[in-house]
């Protein structure tokens, strides 16, 4: 299906600019994860890049205002550009905050073509709102939002040879990108060239729908069908909702319910739609999108965003005028669901979701950081690679572009990191201290190793030194050591370092 696709640049910098007033002509970068995920112009400019941590783009703009992500801010700041854009064209649905689809096919009939609609489009947005917006048309929505962000209408038969080219990167799927490219595919025509069937079988069934958004096949159009009503979950307010804390404790329960619903049906939702009631009696509706599946809390999420960006506009449009009354939940995009392989992690199933309800509740009780997980990423120690991420928060994949960190701990990584090192002795075997000059010559051959109270082991083999000297230039923070691997008699592999004449144990190879 032609689908046109309007993108907002930088839309979560020109949010904080609507909302906060940041002024978003100047250097500015919005952080999430304690890296950049949009920056200005003028940021872009000192070299500041999306993915950069938080230090390093403080050090290429020293000028830099930093402006925490908040999803809920873009939702409500973007709003007026789709009651804007709705005005011309109905059947509007959100792709995320700073992006919106529509079907084509209507406005171009009616407005002589669509090249035309979409400079209509694009026009309107900037007068009625003051919002730079970009538009692309190609078969599908994916395949329209990359054409957005390159502000190009793709000819109906051109829309795979366009796909074929770009990275994989423009999946959106970070994971999914790096092990591709560690297997030697680097575009979306390379990935579209395999079985279907063996991305299922490998990768899971996320991975699946990437690999037909990959080949030019959106199985989920603009124009869905719809499906029985007993799947729709609503709920009416004895009294009317008119806080976003309020409305935010309703959408969770509601989309628990409808989870449920779905889950007893086998079925998974990808397209949501939202309406509301006002008490003036007015009627509101907006559709989200998704890629993938929508979990509960996924759900729970994009109807809270949707009900605060309604909520924080009631008053000063049009519409809504008042405070929300009844609150209805529409699956209008189900998949078949109960009879999909699991990945090779586990990408669906009711136990995964049981586990995300418990590890969600958990950090209800005991907050954010009493969950977490292991992620990877740069760094020269096996402890500065290890970051702890709270659960439910994005995770980042180091790709090829990352620094290549000299110093960096050859592969393999050690099995067991120590949260704090244990105090060590390296000798001889006439017990004198090994040391290392400032050649990074070593003083003796390594014979035995005592970690603690332990008694010595011998050494049967070593690799090293490997020097590291990190932030030379803050005294106080300076950090000089050379690292070995030795192998044990006892069978052991450790990773030692010395600095200052003090030898330690770091970490422990398998």
């Amino acid at each position: 299906m032609r689908t046109l696709v309007l993108w907002c640049p930088d839309w979560p910098v020109i949010a904080a600019e609507i909302i906060e007033g940041v002024p978003a002509r100047g250097p500015v970068a919005v952080m999430h994860s304690n890296r950049v995920l949009a920056c200005s112009q003028a940021a872009r400019a000192d070299g500041v890049r999306r993915g950069l941590r938080r230090r390093e783009a403080q050090g290429r703009c020293p000028e830099l205002v930093i402006v925490e992500h908040d999803t809920g801010r873009d939702t409500r700041a973007f709003e007026p550009v789709l009651a804007a854009v709705e005005q011309l064209a109905a059947g509007v649905e959100v792709v995320r905050p700073g992006v919106c689809g529509l079907a084509a096919r209507g406005p171009a009939r009616y407005f002589g073509g669509e090249e035309v609609v979409a400079e209509m489009l694009v026009e309107h947005v900037a007068q009625v709102c003051d919002v730079e917006a970009q538009a692309g048309i190609a078969d599908g929505v994916f395949a329209a939002t990359l054409a957005a962000r390159a502000g190009r209408l793709i000819p109906p038969a051109a829309t795979v040879p366009f796909l074929a080219g770009l990275d994989v990167a423009a999946l959106g799927r970070p994971s999914l990108a790096d092990l591709l490219r560690r297997l030697g595919i680097h575009t979306l025509g390379d990935f579209a060239a395999l079985p279907a069937g063996d991305v299922l079988a490998r990768f899971g069934f996320d991975a699946a729908l990437a690999h037909q958004l990959a080949a030019g096949r959106d199985e989920r159009p603009l124009a869905p069908r719809q499906p029985p009503p007993d799947l729709d979950v609503a709920q009416a307010f004895d009294e009317p909702v008119d806080r976003v804390d309020a409305a935010a404790f309703a959408a969770r329960a509601l989309a628990e319910r409808l989870h449920q619903r779905l889950a007893a049906h086998g079925l998974g939702c990808t397209r949501l739609g939202i309406e509301a009631r006002t008490v003036h009696g007015e009627e509101l509706h907006r559709t989200w999108r998704h890629d993938g599946l929508l979990s509960a809390a996924g759900i729970a999420d994009r109807v809270r965003w949707q009900l605060d960006g309604w909520l924080t506009t009631a008053g000063k449009r049009s519409v809504p005028t008042s405070a929300i009354t009844r609150l209805r939940l529409i699956p209008d995009g189900v998949v078949e669901h109960a009879g999909l392989q699991l990945g090779l992690w586990g990408e669906a199933g009711e136990e995964r979701g049981r586990a995300h309800r418990a590890l969600t509740r958990v950090q209800g009780l005991l907050g954010p950081e009493a969950v977490v997980l292991a992620e990877l990423g740069g760094g020269r120690s096996a402890a500065d690679r290890v970051r702890l991420v709270p659960w439910g928060d994005e995770r980042t994949v180091i790709g090829p572009g990352e620094p290549p960190w000299p110093g960096r701990l050859p592969a393999p990584a050690p099995a067991t990191v120590l949260p704090e090192p244990l105090p060590a002795s390296v000798t001889t075997a006439d017990g004198t201290p090994v040391g290392v000059t400032g050649r990074l010559a070593v003083t003796g051959e390594p014979a035995l190793v005592t970690v603690g109270n332990a008694r010595p082991v011998e050494v049967w083999g070593w690799a090293g030194p490997w020097p590291v000297d990190e932030h030379w230039w803050a005294p106080d923070e300076a950090d000089r050591r050379v690292r070995f691997q030795m192998l044990l008699a006892d069978g052991q592999a450790l990773l030692l370092a010395l600095s200052g004449g003090r030898w330690v144990l770091e970490a422990v190879y398998d």
